[in-house]
């Protein structure tokens, strides 16, 4: 759901990086007190937490949402950790993986599942109704290796 924003602005000097997976930016305006190393995993065919933002077309908690897209919530950390440029992108299959480096050390990375829903990728499906998760990817051990990768920033 819509969470991005709230590890990132809040759990800061005990985390070195932040994971969002199927997630979007929740606050307006977080305010890490350090750079945070952020590796995002997002489906485009999440119906919960819709790609391009807005209101979702499947939800399970009732409070009424306007979530922000992926555009916007990777953007607000790219220029908060202050990448500049155009990212390096690799794509295989329906993953692409875009990458923004950070003079802080504090990278910012976007998978995008092409085709993905709301599911962990490379895990299991969480419920009869849930999403199938992707098998071209496993957020697990691609977020491990993040993290090994960024140690605290700043």
């Amino acid at each position: 759901g819509p969470i991005m924003g709230e590890p990132g602005g809040q759990v800061i000097p005990a985390r070195p990086a932040i994971v969002p997976v199927a997630g979007t930016l929740a606050l307006d305006a977080p305010n890490p007190a350090h750079p945070v190393a952020v590796i995002a995993f997002h489906g485009t065919a999440d119906e919960h937490v819709l790609y391009e933002g807005g209101k979702p077309k499947k939800r399970v908690d009732p409070n009424p949402r306007d979530d922000k897209s992926q555009e916007e919530s990777i953007g607000f950390w790219r220029r908060r950790n202050g990448c500049v440029g155009t990212p390096t992108t690799a794509t295989e299959g329906n993953i692409k993986r875009e990458t923004w480096r950070s003079p802080q050390g504090a990278d910012v990375v976007h998978i995008t599942i092409e085709g993905g829903g709301h599911a962990w990728p490379g895990g299991t499906r969480g419920s009869r109704r849930g999403d199938e998760p992707t098998r071209e990817i496993s957020a697990t051990d691609v977020m491990w290796e993040f993290f090994t990768a960024h140690p605290k920033a700043g």
